[in-house]
């Protein structure tokens, strides 16, 4: 059944900071650092996070989007290294305009075709799992705009993916190319055309019987969850937040089921 469109309850300022700053406040602080990796003859830059203690922790791979691998970025990324998760951002644009980035993307979307960042994705996640105290079987990745969209195609593809997390990210034609998803916590703004294509990817995904939790939030622009730019929400991206973290502890932190 598809996801009813939903106007998030809107506390007082006070009551709404309140709560949003109770999601990101985390007891001991991750560390990080700037890191590189291999992918197609190049070298990659990415942002690592790592939570505090030996492990084993389960992973994240954040992708950027069009703005590329920014502050706001690695905060989310050290956000998610405050949840207990090693996190790995990686900058899709090093080596390269992001208009042609842009224009791969595009492109692959309208002809069914991977798009070719998602071979440098999977060497990110090689990266990742690399790395002391990470467990390979705990995997998952958050992507936002253009990056929703490579989270979208990645997850029909390597199966090392519990779960992932696109926001505001547009889907690959024909939808039933994404058969073989994994789990899918996605959110949508209302106000943005994106939102036609989290509805049609929940019917899809609901027809396949694949686990999801997608979600439109009404009255929300495009990137509502940026805390640094004009459209965002803090109320939604605070239960978008939620959401994600509490799909991803029933996903991906989890055990993997014996087979």
């Amino acid at each position: 059944m598809d996801r009813v469109e939903l106007e998030p309850a809107r506390p007082s300022g006070v009551a709404a900071a309140s709560a949003y700053a109770a999601c990101i406040i985390t007891a001991t602080p991750p560390t990080s650092r700037d890191v590189t990796f291999p992918s197609r003859g190049s070298t990659f830059r990415a942002y690592l996070a790592m939570p505090e203690g030996a492990g084993p922790h389960p992973g994240v791979v954040v992708i950027h989007e069009v703005h590329g691998l920014n502050d706001n970025i690695r905060d989310i990324t050290r956000r998610f290294a405050g949840e207990g998760y090693a996190a790995l951002a990686v900058d899709l644009f090093t080596g390269h305009s992001r208009a042609v980035c842009m224009a791969g993307l595009m492109g692959s979307m309208l002809t069914g075709r991977d798009p070719s960042s998602i071979a440098d994705l999977s060497a990110a996640m090689d990266h990742l799992v690399a790395q002391p105290g990470i467990d390979p079987d705990r995997v998952g990745t958050i992507g936002f705009c253009m990056g929703g969209g490579y989270a979208i195609a990645w997850g029909r593809r390597d199966k090392r993916l519990r779960a992932i997390a696109p926001f505001y990210g547009t889907n690959p034609r024909p939808i039933e190319a994404v058969r073989r998803m994994c789990p899918v916590v996605g959110s949508y703004p209302g106000k943005d055309f994106t939102a036609r294509s989290g509805r049609k990817l929940d019917r899809r995904l609901a027809q396949l019987g694949v686990a999801r939790d997608i979600k439109v939030y009404a009255g929300t622009r495009h990137s509502f969850f940026n805390d640094t730019g004009r459209s965002y929400d803090a109320v939604a991206a605070a239960d978008a937040w939620q959401r994600t973290l509490a799909f991803f502890a029933e996903h991906v932190q989890s055990p993997r089921p014996s087979p």
